[in-house]
């Protein structure tokens, strides 16, 4: 699904990503590990079509690929901003997301996710009015309005409650089980060894560690993680 040779990027003498070489196989649910300044939003970004690569390519999809602009419309992208318009409601949030990929864009669709998402009723509300929580979960179904085949989520339990968190995880399961590719940089350790099928931790620029889930227990995957990230 997602073919990674040899990802560069650089800011300046600073270097976010040096030799990244990754396959994502479609169905794969991949949770991305490292320390802060490791390159994973740099890394979700190109992949997601919003920043150029130094060098090294991304193909998505079947052989020979497209470039992630090309690919653009395969995939939802979310994000630490969560993209929202606040003077707007949220209908009318998603409804300009909906009409600019061409999507049904009636009240009733829309008002069917917004339910889905556990904000049902609050569909007429301008978006300042939400809580961080709320936004983060109006975000989710603005970012995955048009069933995507890859889901990119860069930290998406930030802001999120216990309530919003367990919505989350069932979603996630959901779209994996349907066949959906994911992409996850994630701090918990736990939390992304519950969710994903391969965890992939980045250091120095490139992929230090990847390791299929049933290859590796969570105590064995924290204490090579911890070893990556003292050696510096």
């Amino acid at each position: 699904m997602i073919q990674v040779q040899g990802l560069a990027k650089w800011f300046g003498k600073f270097s976010a990503l040096r030799d990244l070489r990754l396959t994502v196989n479609q169905g794969d649910f991949i949770a991305l590990f490292g320390r802060n300044g490791a390159g994973k939003t740099t890394f979700l970004r190109i992949v997601a079509g919003l920043t150029r690569p130094s060098s090294g390519t991304v193909l998505i999809g079947e052989a020979p690929g497209k470039s992630p602009g090309e690919a653009r419309g395969q995939m939802g992208y979310l994000s630490h901003n969560t993209a929202l318009y606040a003077d707007l409601t949220a209908l009318e949030n998603l409804r300009f997301y909906a009409q600019l990929h061409g999507l049904p864009s009636g009240d009733g669709e829309l008002e069917q996710r917004i339910e889905q998402v556990g904000l049902a009723g609050r569909g007429r509300e301008p978006v300042r009015n939400y809580s961080r929580g709320m936004q983060q979960r109006l975000a989710i179904a603005r970012a995955f309005l048009h069933d995507p085949a890859v889901l990119l989520l860069d930290e998406p339990f930030t802001g999120l409650d216990q309530a919003g968190t367990e919505f989350l995880k069932r979603y996630l399961s959901d779209a994996h089980a349907r066949g959906s590719t994911c992409l996850m940089a994630i701090h918990d350790a736990p939390l992304g060894y519950e969710l994903a099928s391969r965890l992939v931790v980045i250091d120095k620029g490139v992929a230090a560690l990847d390791a299929a889930k049933p290859s590796i227990t969570l105590a064995e995957f924290q204490d090579r993680y911890r070893a990556l990230a003292e050696d510096r």
